[in-house]
């Protein structure tokens, strides 16, 4: 599972053979059926997720006991209560696998030691940060200046296949609907 993980990174940095085994040697292989959850809230998370294959959510409940999906990963790249994982702080929110999920794992203390061992590492790091930061605030931007239609077309855009594998509620919920906006929505879009 490493090397998918190892040409992930190369594609970015060039990382030389010390630090690909280091790599190697911090993120730990596992392997989730469907539906579990990995990271519970009300506690600090303990692993950042590289994603081989299979699809993640992160979600909080709200006041109604509604899940509210605020975050789907589309396969490869990495995954986590971000915000919490980094802070070392306790989140609010559950990464729960949405279908069998084969990841890389690695701890905040590993990932501290690779970013301080590493330069490309470093470099990498902050190179996810903004593209995080980035993420964050056009997901902000489009659901405030989209309507339900053009949030689900914008999806199916830039991430076609996760219709194929992500259950409709989960989809409505990330894209601020509930399941029967979305259901009529695509409805309208066949016809």
């Amino acid at each position: 599972m490493h090397g998918k993980l190892i040409q992930h990174l190369q594609s970015f940095h060039h990382f030389n053979a010390d630090e690909i085994a280091l790599i190697k040697d911090c993120f730990e292989p596992v392997e989730y059926p469907k539906n579990t959850i990995i990271e519970g809230k009300v506690s600090v998370p303990v692993h950042l997720y590289y994603i081989v294959s299979g699809y993640l959510r992160l979600f909080h409940t709200d006041e109604k006991g509604n899940e509210i999906t605020t975050h789907i990963n589309c396969p490869p790249g990495f995954f986590t209560s971000y915000f919490h994982f980094i802070n070392q702080t306790k989140s609010d929110e559950n990464v729960e696998c949405i279908t069998d999920c084969k990841l890389l794992r690695i701890t905040k203390e590993n990932l501290d030691r690779l970013t301080l061992e590493s330069s490309a590492m470093k470099d990498f790091s902050i190179s996810v940060f903004h593209q995080s930061i980035t993420y964050n605030e056009n997901r902000s931007k489009e659901l405030s200046t989209l309507n339900a239609e053009q949030r689900y077309l914008q999806l199916l855009k830039n991430y076609p296949e996760i219709i194929q594998f992500v259950p409709v509620q989960y989809i409505a919920s990330f894209l601020g609907m509930k399941p029967e906006s979305l259901s009529r929505i695509r409805r309208k879009l066949i016809n």
